[in-house]
């Protein structure tokens, strides 16, 4: 067997692979470790959902394996490091989700700015315009690439961070965002939207020292995992009132525990990865894994000498 595929797929993607390779759809299998392991001793390429760990003792009864690839959802359950030991390169579609993710931080910016009121000159509280506002964007994803274009034509100002970007990398002024510092990024977004990959050093990157100079009024949107906010830092900006609200698109199991210092936020609101699902990304991240999937087959060379590389498309 070429491919072992357990992440559900469109037909034709599923065909498309069949009539080129040995192929098994084996969804089962998630639920079945042994089973899995298996069937990975003959197969030399896994496409696996983000429920299937990947990880060293998954891929030492995996000798003929040459690639893992990963429609739907992040890096998550995929440990990098071994897959390199290995040889198995990754294939993951970072940009077939960029339009799903940026239209629904929109979505989200355009709902908290309107219905999370401010008190106007006159008493009255009413909502803001985000073709008015100052959005911050933490992340050069490619989504960030999407949502500057589409800030701007709102009339929104655009500015962002990076912290594995230089502030004169030519990238911002080609995008059309305002490259800045995390503090400034804080201090005047009216709007915050995280799109960071996470990595364990980021963990806790907005913390109290750069929320407590947070923007009065100022939402915050999440699309990188939660970790990436001090959660006892965020609670204490949003019961002030200092921010107005949060939209978090994926949460850290137990962060809303009852102890915890988010549980019960009235201001919070936590949605289920639905950023980056629509049927339109599903569709182009199926074809980039398996066209992915397809060269590296055709150019995998022996056993144990893979290029050992992450491949992104």
């Amino acid at each position: 067997m070429s491919v072992l595929i357990l992440e559900p797929l469109e037909a034709e993607v599923v065909q498309w692979l069949g009539e080129r390779h040995d192929a098994r759809f084996a969804p089962e299998l998630v639920g079945d470790p042994e089973g899995l392991s298996a069937a990975l001793q003959h197969a030399r390429a896994l496409i696996a959902p983000p429920d299937v760990r990947i990880d060293a003792d998954l891929l030492r009864g995996a000798r003929q394996l040459r690639a893992i690839g990963r429609a739907s959802g992040g890096g998550e359950n995929i440990d990098a490091d071994a897959c390199r030991n290995a040889g198995v390169d990754v294939v993951r579609s970072q940009t077939s989700t960029a339009s799903a993710e940026a239209e629904f931080a929109m979505g989200s910016l355009l709902s908290l700015l309107r219905r999370v009121p401010v008190e106007g000159s006159d008493g009255l509280k009413v909502g803001r315009e985000l073709g008015c506002a100052t959005i911050g964007l933490l992340g050069l994803t490619p989504a960030a690439r999407v949502m500057a274009q589409l800030l701007q034509a709102f009339g929104a100002r655009v500015i962002g961070y990076d912290p594995g970007c230089h502030p004169n990398d030519s990238i911002w002024a080609r995008w059309g965002i305002e490259s800045v510092g995390l503090k400034e990024l804080v201090q005047h977004g009216d709007g915050l939207v995280l799109l960071l990959p996470y990595f364990e050093r980021f963990r806790g990157l907005l913390g109290a020292r750069q929320l407590e100079h947070a923007r009065a009024g100022q939402v915050l949107v999440v699309l990188s995992q939660s970790g990436l906010v001090d959660d006892a830092a965020l609670a204490r900006v949003l019961r002030s009132g200092q921010m107005r609200a949060a939209w978090f698109d994926c949460m850290e199991p137990g962060v809303l525990d009852a102890g915890r210092p988010l549980h019960g936020m009235p201001t919070l609101q936590v949605t289920p990865r639905l950023a980056g699902t629509t049927r339109e990304s599903r569709v182009r991240a199926a074809w980039a894994v398996a066209r992915a999937i397809d060269e590296l087959l055709a150019e995998a060379p022996a056993a144990g000498q893979a290029k050992k590389r992450a491949v992104a498309y």
